[in-house]
């Protein structure tokens, strides 16, 4: 017995597949033509005449532009820019002179190191320096973070370290000098969540051990850790002291006044390296994190050179070398566990007894003059 589903071949089945062939073949092609690949366009820049018009204009023995323009052009002395171009260019490949296939030599390392000191300086777009320097944007983008990788590279170890006692002298004196002996700087509301404080490394080297000792003489009493100044938020630690909120009776206006007043100042330090880089404080969106951590240090460590290099040209500080001073910087001991110092660095005790010391010392040394 025959299926139901038994199929029968005609002649007209063969015409109808023709038919729809035919059809598919007159659908036009869907899929788009690709495009025309965009030529990269080529600008001659005449690059030896941007190292010509550099070198006339700021290095040749008469330049066109005296030192204290150069100096605010390029946020530090001549002398501070040539060193840092020379150490660059001998031990850092980009910035080394070259010549290519036909004898042409490269940028120059002055054009070079200056577009990225511009940059840092103006905090301006890549293509700003174009029209001078005579190079393109992402060239000046790639000299921007070959400098700073470069500077952190030679350095990061001699300007960014931990300080050393001959270092911490300076900052306790100026201290000393404004009421607060002991006090080594300020610490501002960047870490003002306790859970970042308890993780900060800021007091890692005094609970280690290995950060020079500060022992110094308030009001007839010894100390033995350095302290910073802060506002109200922060623990009552032996390494902290705030000011006061409420201020009951004169001496304690003073203390206030004054301790509010050496913080301020201490933190405008900041304020001075984001006057001389203004990169900075401008957003930073089209960076990710390491180049903007590169920026920063790079900064950091070139506003330490800034500053060195700035006391080098000026009288030798006297200001704690000839007077009777009440604090004495030495190496660590062993004396004292790692739990000892951490006790003793977050000892609510010592910190209320230096505080105490210290409004009557402030009013002992300013009180006359209220």
């Amino acid at each position: 017995m025959a299926s139901s589903s038994h199929y029968h071949y005609h002649k007209d089945d063969d015409v109808e597949f023709e038919s729809l062939f035919e059809e598919l073949l007159e659908i036009p092609d869907t899929f788009p033509e690709p495009k025309e690949r965009k030529k990269r366009i080529f600008i001659e820049r005449n690059r030896e005449e941007g190292h010509i018009n550099l070198w006339n204009d700021y290095f040749s023995e008469t330049p066109t532009y005296p030192p204290n323009i150069f100096r605010r052009r390029f946020r530090m002395s001549k002398s501070l820019f040539l060193r840092i171009v020379h150490r660059l260019s001998t031990e850092v490949a980009y910035f080394a002179p070259t010549q290519d296939a036909v004898g042409r030599s490269s940028l120059s390392p002055l054009q070079k190191c200056t577009a990225a000191i511009r940059q840092l300086a103006y905090g301006g777009g890549a293509d700003t320096v174009d029209e001078y320097v005579r190079l393109g944007e992402t060239t000046a983008r790639k000299c921007l973070h070959q400098f700073t990788a470069g500077i952190i590279h030679l350095f990061g170890d001699e300007y960014l370290r931990h300080p050393t006692g001959e270092d911490l002298e300076r900052p306790l004196a100026k201290g000393e000098e404004r009421g607060f002996p002991g006090m080594v700087g300020s610490i501002d509301c960047t870490m003002n969540d306790l859970n970042i404080l308890d993780r900060s490394p800021v007091f890692d080297d005094i609970i280690k051990g290995i950060a020079p000792q500060v022992n110094f003489n308030v009001n007839g009493r010894e100390y033995d850790f350095a302290y910073y100044l802060t506002d109200g938020i922060y623990p009552e630690w032996a390494t902290f002291i705030q000011s006061i909120r409420l201020p009951q009776g004169p001496k304690h206006s003073l203390f206030a006044k004054t301790q509010e007043s050496v913080r301020k100042d201490v933190e405008r330090a900041f304020g001075v390296l984001q006057a001389r880089f203004a990169v900075i404080k401008n957003p930073s969106n089209l960076w990710d994190k390491s180049k903007i951590t590169n920026i920063m240090r790079a900064c950091i460590i070139l506003h330490n050179m800034i500053v060195e290099d700035e006391r080098r040209t000026q009288t030798q500080d006297e200001t704690f070398q000839d007077e009777d001073i009440s604090f004495c910087v030495k190496m660590p001991t062993e004396l004292f566990s790692t739990l000892d110092r951490r006790a003793k660095v977050r000892g609510r005790p010592i910190h209320r007894q230096l505080k105490l010391d210290l409004i009557e010392h402030i009013w002992d040394q300013f009180g006359f003059e209220n």
